[in-house]
């Protein structure tokens, strides 16, 4: 929402990091993208896990984050789809402000966030899952 608001650009506390780091560019866009690997990474676990879809927790992570980067993919190609319709609001929506990898460091950013929350939260996610009841 504070994306929607001032624009993924313009993220008022963004700029101020952009000054403090001497950056060319507002990476607040790279929270979200941080969020987009993460979150579906966490739920993607929690479903092989309940329904016990794939055994092995290589290929249950291998799965994990290949489902995660291809979330990412996907949301670019949907940016990618409303600059070509938008036209002149593009540079505004896609924030990539002049920055020519900007899709590629975006879904990297994602694969962090998948990465980490596997890290991070796997051991803590095993133990909510065990103490559920049967249903």
């Amino acid at each position: 929402m504070v994306g929607g608001h001032y624009t993924y650009a313009e993220v008022p506390l963004f700029d101020t990091l952009q000054e403090l780091m001497g950056s060319s560019r507002n990476n607040y866009d790279k929270v979200g993208h941080f969020a987009q690997g993460f979150v579906p990474a966490l739920i993607t676990r929690e479903i092989i896990l309940r329904k016990n879809i794939i055994n092995g927790i290589k290929w249950q992570n291998f799965f994990i984050i290949c489902f995660a980067l291809a979330f990412s993919a996907f949301y670019e190609l949907i940016e990618w789809w409303v600059a070509l319709a938008s036209d002149e609001a593009a540079d505004a929506f896609l924030g990539t402000q002049g920055y020519v990898w900007d899709t590629q460091s975006d879904m990297g950013i994602a694969l962090v966030g998948a990465i980490t929350s596997l890290i991070f939260l796997s051991h803590h996610h095993n133990k909510q899952l065990n103490n559920l009841k049967p249903v």
